[in-house]
């Protein structure tokens, strides 16, 4: 026969038990949260991207036994990957994020990633006729969706945005045109922050470009499709289907000839060092600026933009981090165990968020 004793021991060593086994889930499992928000910037896009963009949220482990506001960081990817998402779903990230709070490197933080891509790539994260109001929609519907529906601190001092590639290219314009939202950045390997080598026209295939039915058509050639989703961007033209642009170059009789007006349009709303000087002030308010890019990226131009970047915004006296680094531009490597990600990126927000 059980005494009374024993029946409050059990009692007491289940409760225990319990409380145990509810606070190792608790703390030694984050999620993953997949949403969408119905956009009201895409509705007059030309090329069909859709007003559904879809999200993915990164929740630190406690996140739903805790009542305390997180900082967030927004992360845009390579638009070269297969999906917004799958640094997640192949490259591990989660588990780098969990490693990097759980060690102490960084302190529990919101993650957020967002399907930001057109029909041809990236969307180049800028208000489009043809493509759509990309900057409108982070600015005035993603950032407000995400402090309304998760408990972040909604302050730019505790608002960071990041990405690789394409996708440092956005963190890094976003932050320069709107460092009343982000109030740091951390761009990986970033893309058109300025020249190349390269004469900038001399890389698509014009007669195909000029030629084409449809946006696939422009797909049969890498160079090609990267260059119509700039120019969708940054010298569009809406009375000008399929491609809905303005060309800056042609090429008659094997002969590239360049539309001067155009180019200059072009590269004074594409590259990023362009904008330095307008936007000097913004970048020096802001709590942390960082980029970074590999010295072996078979394209050289990455290296010598980057490197011209650098220069640049030393001379408008612009306090920032940039590294080059040893190896080749590749994004599975940010997300290994000792990636950059883990290395370089949550040290950086560690320092200039507030928690």
């Amino acid at each position: 026969m059980i005494t009374l004793w024993k029946k409050v021991a059990i009692a007491l060593l289940c409760l225990v038990l319990h409380t145990v086994s509810v606070l190792a889930a608790d703390t030694g499992r984050s999620q993953l949260v997949a949403r969408e928000i119905q956009s009201n910037n895409f509705s007059q896009s030309k090329i069909g991207v859709t007003s559904t963009r879809r999200l993915i949220v990164y929740l630190p482990a406690g996140y739903d036994s805790e009542t305390k506001r997180y900082p967030v960081v927004y992360f845009f990817p390579s638009p070269f990957d297969s999906s917004f998402r799958a640094f997640f779903d192949t490259m591990g990230a989660q588990q780098v994020l969990d490693h990097g709070i759980s060690t102490g490197v960084i302190g529990k933080f919101l993650l957020v990633a967002v399907d930001m891509t057109t029909p041809l790539g990236s969307s180049w994260y800028v208000n489009s006729p043809a493509t759509g109001n990309w900057e409108d929609f982070v600015i005035q519907e993603l950032v407000p969706y995400v402090d309304a529906n998760f408990r972040t601190l909604p302050s730019r001092d505790s608002r960071g945005i990041a990405g690789h590639f394409m996708g440092g290219y956005g963190a890094i314009r976003m932050a320069m045109k709107y460092p009343q939202v982000f109030g740091s950045v951390y761009a990986l390997h970033p893309v058109g922050t300025g020249n190349g080598v390269k004469v900038l026209a001399s890389l698509p295939n014009w007669e195909l470009m000029e030629k084409a039915k449809t946006l696939d058509d422009v797909k049969k050639d890498g160079y090609s499709t990267i260059f119509t989703s700039i120019f969708q961007a940054h010298v569009p033209n809406v009375d000008k289907p399929p491609l809905y642009i303005d060309f800056p170059a042609h090429r008659i009789d094997g002969k590239l000839i360049i539309d001067a007006g155009v180019m200059d349009r072009m590269r004074n709303n594409f590259f990023l060092e362009s904008w330095v000087g307008q936007y000097a002030d913004n970048l020096k308010s802001l709590r942390g600026f960082k980029f970074d890019w590999a010295r072996s990226d078979p394209n050289w131009d990455h290296v010598y933009s980057n490197q011209a970047f650098t220069h640049k915004l030393n001379e408008y006296g612009i306090v920032h981090e940039a590294e080059e680094y040893n190896g080749t531009w590749s994004k599975e490597p940010n997300w290994s165990a000792d990636g950059r990600v883990a290395t370089d990126v949550l040290p950086f927000f560690q320092q200039h968020l507030v928690f």
